[in-house]
């Protein structure tokens, strides 16, 4: 049995470091000393893959505490497993929540509003032995746009607001779990992914993509809350998730194709996956109120689930947006510096 406990431990120690820093404190030792030689680094637009812990300092982190500070961690779920993606029992750790600190300086040409943000992010963590080997974080940049005043997409379908942890306030899984309840959740996020893989297929058949709700009942509870990223949206019961994201989506993105995970694990009542990318589609017309591109366009996507029973709860969604767009010919945080004269990340 692996011992997920000290996966566990070597993270939070890594946080607890990196959370430490203040001022001119050199981040990049932090990163080395908590980090395997060849660290590999996946983030989001326009970051995208780092090696080594320098870069990911100098390119993300750094950044960030300039422009965000004092930062605060605010975890809402933590949890490790060993993925079930792959021949190799490889352990990875999950975290959830958000960064929160004074926007004071410019980032990613987004203009400082010298009041609090809230960073919403989601990162996970492959462990060997007592260094971290790998690590994908994905952050939520159109929220801090929106939060900033600087919207740049057409009115979403479902609700913008910062997105609370689980409703049962159980998600920081510290302590060890009945292995058990571990497999149940993942189980049922299996189970979940069958459903959807199968009313696909049904679809291609009959040439109807609204599926019935009957099918997501399944797996869901009625009144599921479905928190999705800035751009798309929060939901709240099947019916309104279906009305404010399903069928968007379906209807109006064609061509998927399901690329595999990189990680995916569950613990307690909680389940956690991404893909790099998980999916490639290609816009007809309306999926964000967008137009139509013709083009393959990779969706890295994070989810994060809570199992309350026999049936999912709440799923937490990342998407890499901004560089869906980008794919199609749609960068937005290059137009956004050009718009407020701000040239330089």
């Amino acid at each position: 049995m692996t011992d997920l406990q000290a996966a566990k431990r070597v993270v939070l120690d890594y946080y607890a470091d990196l959370d430490a820093l203040s001022g001119d404190q050199d981040i990049a030792a932090v990163l080395r000393k908590h980090t395997a030689e060849d660290y590999s680094w996946r983030g989001m637009h326009p970051w995208h893959e780092q090696v080594g812990a320098d870069a990911v300092a100098e390119t993300f982190w750094v950044p960030v505490q300039e422009a965000f500070s004092p930062l605060q961690r605010r975890p809402d779920v933590f949890l490790a497993g060993e993925s079930v993606v792959g021949d190799t029992a490889d352990v990875w750790v999950c975290q959830m929540g958000h960064l929160l600190g004074l926007f004071d300086h410019p980032w990613l040409g987004i203009p400082p509003t010298r009041k609090m943000v809230f960073v919403r992010y989601s990162e996970f963590h492959r462990v060997e032995g007592e260094q971290i080997a790998e690590t994908a974080l994905f952050v939520d940049v159109i929220s801090v746009m929106r939060q900033a005043g600087h919207y740049p997409l057409p009115p979403q379908t479902g609700s913008s607001h910062i997105h609370p942890g689980p409703r049962t306030h159980d998600g920081l899984l510290y302590e060890t779990q009945d292995a058990a309840e571990g497999e149940a959740t993942i189980e049922l996020v299996e189970r979940m992914v069958a459903d959807l893989l199968e009313a696909n297929e049904i679809a291609n058949e009959i040439g109807e993509d609204r599926m019935p709700s009957s099918v997501l009942a399944n797996c869901w509870h009625d009144d599921m809350i479905w928190s999705g990223p800035e751009g798309i949206g929060a939901t709240y019961t099947i019916d309104r998730y279906q009305q404010q994201h399903q069928y968007p989506f379906r209807t109006n993105l064609t061509g998927k194709r399901f690329n595999g995970h990189i990680a995916r694990f569950g613990e307690g009542n909680y389940a956690c996956f991404f893909g790099w990318a998980n999916l490639t589609n290609i816009a007809t017309g309306g999926f964000m109120g967008l137009p139509g591109s013709g083009v393959d366009a990779d969706m890295r996507v994070v989810d994060v689930y809570r199992r309350d029973g026999d049936k999912l709860a709440e799923n937490w969604v990342f998407i890499d947006l901004l560089h869906w767009l980008d794919l199609q010919g749609l960068d937005v945080l290059a137009r956004l510096r050009q718009l407020t004269g701000q040239e330089e990340l």
